[in-house]
Parts: structure tokens; C-alpha cells; sequence
């Protein structure tokens, strides 16, 4: 029987270690990541582990993380887990917008024109989250927390309990939109000074994760260990080989039989790459028999509407990965699709069953391809 790593594809809450909620809020923390686990299927493992694979995994950011390492030494495994556990932690400390003293709470809560110097990581989070803002002409920014607390997806008072299930009106709409957009930031890369130019609030949730997946496998690879597989809710990394010299190969689900378990899912040999989706299977509201999906719009200030279910894209970088798979969501199946050819991405589309009987679609790039036909 192979090995599998559960997913979980949801922004959720991003929170240190001991801000965790208590009592009844506690018990329905459990309830609702037990339920949003089923969401997506796991990633399998190709290949049976042998002994010198060993593994870990946590909970962070709402989420859960696991890591595959090549450990033929056997060397003690709690070195690990704590620098896994210390990275995380930097990583919400900076660009959590659920945490109340966090770097990006700070600036969002910030008065108007005032300069704030960022944190390194989180400055380079924000310089590339503002070049694929510019690259897509703003189908994704980063700078959208406001439309994004709005429609009930960002930090809330009881951010266990249900979405209400109610869109905002056109008016609030408008002003969440008046202020926000990556062009009112005055950005100056070189001193990491960033200005509030008022009411703006940054949220990082597009690409925050997947820098995080980067971090912690650099680090990893800095003490020494020279092949793993890291997932942090979803997002994927692998580097070096499996203990019996194969390289890391996960399944990619995402049409509906895939997430049923009656599907044929893709297979990609990761190398020394990375993976992330971007879809509309969680963190969802219905309200008058319409879905909503999370992934916003900032042209129109509204959830994507279009019929992609699915977007994983693969990349060196899953920080890259993380914010194209949004991009190409938020562009919709065709100029998603043209976005994706004209820079060469290797990407997959998964598209939902429509009303009229259509089967579900799934569409592989010519550069994903390519990877998807190197599988034996």
C-alpha cells in the first residue's frame, strides 16, 4: 500500500502557537479541520517507503504541514521539527493577517501616510507578489484585505463559526475597492520601505504559503538534509532523492472523479520543483442556491465566476507557484490559459462540469505536459 499525504487547499487561520482558541471554539476547531481535510485527496507516494524515510507533520496557518525526509544516518528528528515549527512561526509573526501584532497587521492598521520598514522575507514576498500584480494587469493584488474582510474571507471576531451566506451590497463594494490596489503602495525594494498611502490593508494569503514551503525547505537543506518532500497545506516542494535514489513523484487530482476516487490523477516528478493549486473545492459560501468562492476579482470587486474548478501550476519556486496558480484562477479558463502559454508555464486546468452535461475538463500546458510525458 503506498504512502499518502493528506491536503488541505483553505487560507483558514493563520496563528502562533498559544493564541490557539479554547473551550467550545476549540472543540469546533477540530469539527471544522476534520471536515475541510475531505475537501481535496491526498497526494500519494509512487513508491513503497522504505526505512530511511521518515516523517513528520504539524498544524500551521489553519492548516496542516508534512514533510518526507531521506534519512539513512537515522539521526534524531527533533532538530527538525523544531526549526520546521521556529520557521513557521516567522513566517505568521511577519505576514498573518490573523495575528493581531503581526508586521502585515501593523502596517494594515497603520495612519495614512506613514513609512514602515519590512521585515526581509516579507519584503520579498511583496516585491514578487507586486510583479505578478503588474504581469496580469491586476487580475491578482495583494494589496486586497479590505475586499477581502468584506466578503467574510479575512480575519473576523469568531473566525471559527460559519460564513454568514450573505454578499455584501454594490456600495460596500465600491468603497472596500476605492481603497485598495497594489498602485496607491509607494514601494521603495532597495530600503524595504513601504508607505501607507491610508485605508489600505495587504493580505499575502495568494503567495504567503508557498514562500513559506520555499523557507523552510532552504533551511532544511542548509543543516543538512539533502532530500525531502514538504507540503504545507497543499503546497509542495521537493528537492534532492528518495532514499532508494528516486526522484519525489506526487498525483495530481482535480477533476471530480479524481476527488472521488475514480479518477486517473496526473502524475508529476517533482525534481527539484514545486507545486500549487489555486480552486474554488473550499472555502466557499452558497447564498440563494449561488456558490461563491474565495478567490476574488479585483477588476469587477466579486468572486471569480467563470467555470474553472482548478489551477496547479509547477515551478522552481512555490512561491511563484502559489501566486501564478491565483493568477491564472482569477484570469478564468481562457485568458488564464493564454497567460500560461505566453510565458511558458507548466500548468494544469481543471474545469467544472456544466450545467448542460458537458464533462469535466482538464487541459495541461505544453510545458506541463512535457513534464507529465518524462513519467514512466
Amino acid at each position: 500500500m503506498s504512502q499518502s499525504i493528506r491536503i488541505r487547499y483553505d487560507a483558514s487561520v493563520w496563528r502562533l502557537p498559544g493564541s490557539t482558541p479554547s473551550g467550545d471554539s476549540a472543540r469546533a476547531a477540530v469539527v471544522a479541520q476534520g471536515f475541510a481535510a475531505q475537501a481535496w485527496p491526498r497526494l500519494h507516494m509512487q513508491h513503497r517507503d522504505d526505512a530511511r524515510l521518515h516523517s513528520l507533520g504539524g498544524a500551521t496557518m489553519g492548516t496542516s504541514w508534512s514533510l518526507k525526509l531521506a534519512n539513512p544516518g537515522y539521526a534524531q528528528l527533533e532538530p527538525v521539527q523544531a526549526l520546521v515549527e521556529g520557521t513557521l512561526a516567522e513566517v505568521i509573526a511577519q505576514m498573518s493577517n490573523w495575528e493581531p501584532d503581526s508586521a502585515i497587521t501593523r502596517f494594515n492598521r497603520s495612519a495614512a501616510g506613514s513609512w514602515h520598514e519590512l521585515p526581509v522575507q516579507f519584503a520579498e514576498v511583496l516585491d514578487a507578489a507586486l510583479q505578478w500584480a503588474r504581469a496580469c494587469g491586476g487580475a491578482w493584488d495583494p494589496a486586497l484585505g479590505a475586499l477581502v474582510s468584506l466578503w467574510g474571507f479575512g480575519p473576523r471576531p469568531e473566525p471559527l463559526a460559519a460564513h454568514s451566506g450573505i454578499s455584501p451590497a454594490q456600495a460596500d463594494i465600491d468603497q472596500a475597492l476605492a481603497v485598495s490596489g497594489h498602485e496607491r503602495l509607494q514601494w521603495q525594494p532597495q530600503s524595504r520601505r513601504l508607505r501607507q498611502p491610508g485605508g489600505l490593508q495587504l493580505d499575502l494569503s495568494g503567495i504567503a504559503k508557498g514562500f513559506a514551503v520555499d523557507w523552510v525547505a532552504q533551511r532544511l537543506q542548509q543543516a543538512g538534509w539533502d532530500g525531502g518532500l514538504l507540503e504545507i497545506g497543499g503546497e509542495l516542494k521537493a528537492w534532492g532523492k528518495r532514499p532508494d535514489g528516486r526522484a519525489w513523484r506526487v498525483a495530481v487530482a482535480g477533476l471530480a472523479g479524481d476527488l472521488q476516487g475514480a479518477g486517473r490523477p496526473l502524475t508529476v516528478e517533482l525534481g527539484e520543483g514545486a507545486l500549487a493549486t489555486s480552486g474554488d473545492h473550499w472555502h466557499v459560501f452558497t447564498e440563494g442556491g449561488k456558490r461563491y468562492s474565495h478567490t476574488l476579482d479585483p477588476r469587477s470587486g466579486r468572486p471569480v465566476a467563470h467555470a474553472l474548478s482548478s489551477v496547479t501550476v509547477c515551478h522552481t519556486q512555490c512561491m511563484h507557484a502559489d501566486a501564478l496558480a491565483t493568477v491564472l484562477t482569477v484570469l478564468g479558463p481562457q485568458a488564464g490559459w493564454d497567460f500560461a502559454l505566453a510565458r511558458g508555464l507548466a500548468a494544469v486546468f481543471h474545469e467544472h462540469e456544466d450545467a448542460a452535461s458537458q464533462p469535466a475538463l482538464r487541459r495541461c500546458t505544453p510545458a506541463w505536459q512535457e513534464l507529465h510525458n518524462t513519467m514512466e
